[in-house]
């Protein structure tokens, strides 16, 4: 039993250990420097053990789903709507997963503990090496994601980029499709305010973070691709609806300077 592993051959009890010693590192800077406000725990209660997808905004590579972790892990224990007491790091949770890019989570060692973790590596479609690209979906990337999804709760960041108000990936729609899974929304604020891009190190402090969990959405897995990101989209509250009016007002102007 010790040396059990999960589905992608990492052990467990290996897992327990890094979980707790990534929230004891992080937990100052969530409730000490910064004040966490978390609501919506409640939505997480009636959850199945597996094939749960959060999907979210994105604001830093790391700091994002280190506090969805200790979210989840305080739930487990039964603390509501809070990570106010690490006690909850003394047997974590531990099959939660995170879709990353693979060249993310290659780069440096403290990448490569969290991806131990419990990311799931895809390649970017996109993007790589700082380079725009035009690549297809892997079938194997989106096979493990649904690895993670049979094994636990996954999280998922659909516009994959840092920068708010972006266009949500197909890849996303792709997974709902084919796997079915729960998906629950989650709207964060304030993190990038508080780190850098990576999530790693203070940038400001005194800074009050929110994490929103919202209730599963009902999807109907039969729409296309486009219908199921537009209803994601608008839950995590970066579509146009949401976009502050300076935001929008700085779009026109620049649509203007391109015509």
């Amino acid at each position: 039993m010790v040396f059990k592993k999960d589905i992608f051959g990492h052990y467990i009890i290996v897992k327990k250990i890094l979980i707790s010693f990534i929230g004891l590192f992080t937990f100052p800077g969530l409730n000490i420097f910064n004040k966490t406000k978390v609501c919506g725990t409640e939505n997480l209660k009636a959850l199945p053990k597996k094939n749960v997808l959060f999907v979210s905004n994105h604001q830093t590579y790391f700091a994002d789903v280190i506090t969805m972790i200790h979210i989840f892990c305080s739930n487990k224990w039964g603390f509501k709507n809070n990570i106010k007491f690490p006690v909850y790091l003394l047997n974590p949770k531990f099959d939660t997963y995170f879709v990353a890019a693979e060249e993310t989570m290659k780069n440096g060692i403290l990448p490569k503990i969290f991806a131990y973790v419990g990311s799931v590596n895809i390649k970017r479609t996109w993007r790589e090496a700082g380079q725009d690209i035009n690549r297809k979906v892997d079938p194997n990337d989106i096979s493990n994601i649904g690895k993670a999804l049979d094994n636990g709760w996954v999280i998922t960041f659909p516009q994959g980029t840092t920068k708010p108000f972006v266009e949500a990936r197909r890849g996303t729609a792709h997974v709902i499709k084919k796997y079915k899974p729960i998906v629950v929304p989650i709207v964060i604020n304030g993190f990038r305010r508080a780190f850098d891009k990576k999530g790693l190190k203070h940038k400001k402090t005194g800074i009050n973070l929110s994490v929103t969990i919202k209730p599963a959405l009902d999807i109907n897995y039969e729409l296309d691709s486009d219908e199921i990101l537009s209803q994601i989209m608008f839950a995590i509250e970066q579509s146009e609806e949401f976009r502050p009016q300076h935001l929008k007002q700085l779009l026109v102007a620049e649509k203007d300077a391109i015509f």
